[in-house]
């Protein structure tokens, strides 16, 4: 059995989402995002070069349709939310794009190299960096195997009856 995510068609998110969201504070899309990369390090699905590559930078990803961003850093191999940026601070490097390619991108839908081709995602700032995180993400198995592990514990079996 065999388990596909539907295709994600590109769309964009309502003015109105961007307009909303760029008044309230960023920092709590950091949050989340975090918690998946330090879970996903610690499952051994995100190469151990990604926190040394991030270690003491500062990375943002900007959904552009959605008026959001997360800025993050990483220190000692963990990743953490930045709270707060200083006057003048910039990102090392910035990730850009709308949700429709972010999507695509994390179901494997799209290569990173297409995306970023088409220009549906963009790197900003420290490109040697941004193309050292797009490569590491691109090197990801996806499925990773203890998602396929999960999948296959918790999807319904198909039984047969005979009478």
């Amino acid at each position: 059995m065999s388990f596909t995510l539907p295709a994600i068609p590109e769309f964009h998110l309502p003015g109105l989402f961007r307009r909303l969201n760029r008044r309230l504070p960023q920092w709590p899309h950091a949050i989340p995002l975090c918690v998946v990369l330090n879970g996903a390090a610690r499952l051994g699905v995100l190469p151990t070069d990604a926190a040394e590559l991030c270690e003491g930078r500062i990375v943002r990803i900007a959904v552009e349709d959605g008026g959001t961003e997360a800025l993050l850093t990483c220190r000692n191999g963990t990743f953490y939310p930045v709270w707060h940026q200083e006057e003048g601070q910039e990102a090392d490097v910035s990730f850009r794009g709308e949700l429709h390619a972010y999507l695509k991108l994390l179901t494997r839908q799209e290569d990173p190299d297409t995306l970023f081709f088409n220009r549906q995602l963009t790197i900003e700032g420290d490109t040697e960096l941004g193309l050292a995180i797009k490569n590491l993400l691109d090197a990801i198995d996806w499925p990773p195997p203890v998602l396929e592990r999960f999948r296959a514990r918790f999807s319904p079996q198909k039984t047969s009856m005979t009478v």
